[in-house]
C-alpha cells in the first residue's frame, strides 16, 4: 500500500511533492492514528523530512513565481491602464488654448526659414499643431482643449519644432506656463518668450468648465453683493447720468474722470447659465453629455459637463469685460463624446444691445447656420444677463477699428452662398433700377404734373444748392423712418415665427464632392479662386448697403442716434466752413498721419461705423425663436414670485 492510499496527510504531501522538482519517491511501512488529538506517526524508507519545512519552501517558491508574473503584466500594461484611467476619470477644469502666431523664430533651414509647428503637453495629454511652411512669423489660428485633473501637474509645457522630411525634426525652443497662477474663468492674452531658442508665441488661454461646486462661478455658492454692483454701475456711468443724479461739481468731475479714463473699457457683462431642456439625444443610450460654451469675440468660457441627460442643469455665472458694445454673445451647447470629441447640439447669438438687464428668460437654440431650430424637442436654454456700459466710451469705440476675431472659419466657395449673395445684391440694385425708371418717366413726360414738379424742383435745387443740404436731406430720411416706426410701434422685432429650412446636409454633401481627375481639379482651381473672390466681394458690398439701410431704419437705435448727431454736426460745419477748406484739412490729415502718428492703424471712420450696424444676414442670425409654452409659463410664474416678494 502506498502513502496516498493509506494516509490522507501523506496523500496531500505526495501531490505537493509531485509538483516540485525533483520529485521524491516515498514509501510508508505504517501509518496509524494513536487516538484523537494524537500526532500522526509515520515511518519512512528514506531520509526523514519535516512536512512543515517542505510546505514553507514550496509556498515561498510559488510566491516568487507569481510575483514575477505580476510584475511582467504590470510593466506591459502600465500605459494602457493609465490611459483607461484618464478616460474614465472626471476632469476638474478645461484648458482652452487658441494658438495665434509666432514672432521672430529661429531659422533652421538653409534658406534662412523654418517649417515650425507647436506641441502642447499637460500631464499625459498631448496635442500637436499644423505645420506652417517657410516662415519665421507663422500664423496658426488653431484651438486646443486640454483637461486638468486634480492629481496631475498644472505645468503646461509648450515646445516648438522645425519639420524636416528627411531627418529628425529640429528643436526650436520651449516655454512653460504654470496654470495654478492664472485666474480661472477668464481669457488671458499671453505673449511667451521661448527658452533655449529665440522668438515668442502669442496665445489665448482660458481655464473654465470647473466641476467643483465651491468655485466662484457656481451659482449655489454665489452671493450677490449690492455694493459691488453699485461700484460697477458707477464705473461705467456717463457724465449726463451723474448730472441728473447730483448737480454737485464733485460728482460731475468724478463722472468726467471715469468717462475719459480707460476709454477702451466700455462695459461689464454678467451671464447666468441655469439649464437647458429638450436637447437632442446624441448618444446611443438616448442621452447626451452636454456642456455650454460662451464666446464674446475672443473671450471663451464654458460650463462643466452634465453626463447622461437631455435637461442639464449647469447653474454657473460668468463675467466678461466688454470692449465693444456692438459685440455679439454666442452661446453654444455641445455634446462631449469619448476622447474629448464634441458634437453640436444648438446655438444662439445675442447682441449685447438687445440684453434686458435682470430678465431671466428662455432662448430657443438654433442650428449651426442660425437660421432654423436645432434638432430635439424644442431645445432651449435658460439665461439671465446684465450688462453695464458707458455710452460715451462706446461712441468713441464705435469710430475705431473693430476687434478682430481670431478663430473664424475660412469662407470657401459654395454655390448656395454665391447664389444668396447675388440675390441680395439684386434686391438692392432693383431699388436703383426703379429710381431710374422714375426719372426716365419724368423725362418722357409720362405724367405731366409729375414731370412739371420734377423740372421745377431740379431748377430750384441747382440754383439754391449748398453742401449742408446733403446731411439735412439725410436727417429728413431719419425723421421719416422715426415717424413710421413710432406710428407702427415696431422698433426691433424680437420674435419671428418663420423658420427657414436648414441646408446643412446639402452643403456637407457639396463639400465632400471631389473631382476624380487631378488634372480637371487643377484646371478649375484658378476659376474657383476668381469666383470665390467675386462671391466675397459681392457679399461685402451687399453687407455695406444693407448696413446703410438698417442705419436709417433704426434697426439699432443707439447707432442711429449716433449717426443723427454726427450728421447734424457735419451740417453745421458745412454751413459755416467752405467745402474747399474742409477738403484741404482732410488731405493734410491723411498726408500727415504717417508723420505725426506713425503707429496708428489707417482706418475710415464711416466704414468703422457701418461695420457695427448689422446687415440683413446678421439680423437673421440674431432672430429669436419662440420658446416652448411650458418655459414661458415658468418664466411668468417666476416673475410673479419676484413681484410678490418685492
Amino acid at each position: 500500500m502506498t502513502i496516498s492510499e493509506g494516509c490522507p496527510a501523506a496523500a496531500t504531501a505526495s501531490v505537493v511533492l509531485e509538483r516540485s522538482s525533483p520529485p521524491l519517491q516515498l514509501q510508508s511501512k505504517d501509518c496509524s492514528l494513536t487516538g484523537e488529538g494524537d500526532d500522526t506517526v509515520s515511518q519512512w524508507d528514506g531520509p526523514s523530512l519535516d512536512g512543515g519545512g517542505i510546505f514553507e519552501k514550496l509556498s515561498q517558491r510559488l510566491k516568487q513565481r507569481s510575483g514575477q508574473v505580476h510584475r511582467y503584466f504590470q510593466r506591459n500594461t502600465k500605459l494602457s491602464d493609465m490611459n483607461r484611467r484618464l478616460k474614465s476619470q472626471i476632469w476638474s477644469s478645461v484648458v482652452t488654448i487658441v494658438l495665434i502666431e509666432g514672432k521672430n523664430l529661429v531659422a533652421m533651414d538653409m534658406d534662412g526659414l523654418s517649417d515650425p509647428y507647436v506641441k502642447f503637453r499637460l500631464g499625459n495629454e498631448k496635442y500637436k499643431s499644423k505645420t506652417v511652411y517657410k516662415s519665421l512669423n507663422p500664423n496658426w489660428l488653431e484651438q486646443f482643449d486640454l483637461h486638468l485633473y486634480d492629481d496631475q501637474s498644472q505645468d503646461l509645457e509648450i515646445t516648438v519644432w522645425d519639420k524636416d522630411s528627411r531627418t529628425k525634426d529640429d528643436f526650436m525652443g520651449r516655454c512653460v506656463i504654470d496654470l495654478s497662477k492664472l485666474e480661472r474663468e477668464k481669457t488671458h492674452r499671453i505673449w511667451k518668450d521661448l527658452q533655449d531658442g529665440s522668438g515668442s508665441l502669442f496665445l489665448l488661454l482660458t481655464i473654465s468648465g470647473t466641476t467643483a461646486s465651491e468655485t466662484i462661478s457656481d451659482l449655489s455658492s454665489y452671493e450677490e453683493n449690492p455694493m459691488e454692483r453699485v461700484v460697477i454701475q458707477r464705473r461705467y456711468e456717463s457724465m449726463s447720468e451723474f448730472k441728473y443724479k447730483d448737480e454737485s461739481e464733485l460728482w460731475y468731475r468724478v463722472a468726467l474722470k471715469n468717462t475719459l479714463h480707460n476709454w477702451k473699457d466700455v462695459g461689464h457683462l454678467t451671464v447666468k447659465v441655469y439649464k437647458a431642456q429638450g436637447l437632442v439625444a446624441a448618444d446611443l443610450g438616448g442621452k447626451s453629455d452636454p456642456f455650454c460654451v460662451l464666446e464674446l469675440v475672443n473671450s471663451r468660457l464654458q460650463t462643466q459637463t452634465e453626463y447622461k441627460t437631455l435637461c442639464p442643469s449647469w447653474q454657473k455665472i460668468f463675467t466678461f469685460n466688454v470692449k465693444d458694445i456692438h459685440s455679439v454673445l454666442e452661446v453654444t451647447v455641445w455634446d462631449e463624446d469619448r476622447d474629448h470629441k464634441v458634437e453640436f447640439l444648438g446655438r444662439v447669438a445675442i447682441p449685447l444691445l438687445r440684453i434686458r438687464n435682470g430678465e431671466k428668460r428662455w432662448y430657443a437654440l438654433k442650428d449651426k447656420k442660425l437660421r432654423g431650430r436645432a434638432k430635439g424637442n424644442f431645445p432651449q436654454i435658460l439665461l439671465e444677463m446684465n450688462v453695464e456700459w458707458n455710452p460715451v466710451r462706446a461712441c468713441i469705440r464705435t469710430l475705431n477699428p473693430k476687434e478682430e476675431k481670431y478663430m473664424q472659419s475660412e469662407m470657401k466657395f459654395k454655390r448656395q452662398v454665391f447664389v444668396r449673395n447675388v440675390m441680395r445684391l439684386k434686391a438692392i440694385i432693383m431699388h436703383f433700377i426703379e429710381a431710374g425708371k422714375f426719372l426716365q418717366g419724368c423725362f418722357e413726360w409720362e405724367s405731366t404734373p409729375r414731370s412739371l414738379i420734377a423740372l421745377v424742383s431740379f431748377i430750384m435745387l441747382c440754383h439754391y444748392f449748398e453742401p449742408y443740404m446733403i446731411p439735412i436731406a439725410m436727417l429728413l430720411i431719419f425723421l421719416k423712418q422715426y415717424v413710421v416706426m413710432t406710428l407702427v410701434g415696431s422698433w426691433s422685432p424680437h420674435h419671428e415665427e418663420e423658420e427657414e429650412p436648414s441646408g446643412d446636409e446639402d452643403d456637407d454633401e457639396e463639400d465632400k464632392d471631389k473631382e476624380e481627375k487631378k488634372s480637371l481639379k487643377e484646371r478649375l482651381q484658378a476659376i474657383q479662386e476668381v469666383t470665390q473672390s467675386v462671391q466675397n466681394a459681392i457679399g461685402y458690398i451687399t453687407s455695406m448697403c444693407e448696413s446703410i439701410k438698417n442705419t436709417f431704419n433704426f434697426t439699432v437705435p443707439y447707432l442711429s442716434w449716433i449717426a443723427i448727431i454726427l450728421i447734424a454736426v457735419v451740417a453745421v460745419i458745412l454751413y459755416y466752413i467752405p467745402v474747399r477748406y474742409l477738403l484741404m484739412a482732410f488731405g493734410v490729415n491723411k498726408f500727415a498721419r504717417k508723420l505725426i502718428r506713425p503707429h496708428t492703424i489707417p482706418n475710415n471712420e464711416i466704414l468703422d461705423f457701418l461695420s457695427r450696424v448689422p446687415d440683413d444676414e446678421d439680423l437673421l442670425d440674431y432672430r429669436e425663436l419662440r420658446s416652448h409654452p411650458t418655459a414661458e409659463r415658468e418664466s411668468r410664474r417666476d416673475h410673479k414670485k419676484k413681484h410678490k416678494a418685492s
